[in-house]
């Protein structure tokens, strides 16, 4: 599941935020901190993960570390993923 959760991420990246479409992006390029996902952007993203995993993440989790990278984000999503199990 990881590699296609990986590839959805990256897909729903990519057709919301990025608008250089050479740019590469990889498990641990720079979201936020480069400034490619703001805060607003954040929610949507959110929202995205909430709906696609069907989970529900606390404003606390879904903190600006947690969505700095590809690779933190699907760490974010596994772990509450577990936790429904």
């Amino acid at each position: 599941m990881s590699e296609l959760m990986r590839e959805q991420i990256i897909e729903f990246i990519r057709d919301e935020y990025v608008e250089d479409e050479s740019m590469d992006i990889d498990d641990e390029t720079p979201l936020i901190s480069s400034g490619l996902v703001d805060s607003f952007s954040m929610v949507s993203l959110k929202m995205f993960l909430e709906e696609e995993y069907e989970i529900k993440m606390t404003d606390e989790e879904a903190n600006t570390e947690a969505f700095d990278t590809v690779k933190a984000i699907m760490d974010l999503v596994t772990r509450k993923l577990e936790e429904k199990d």
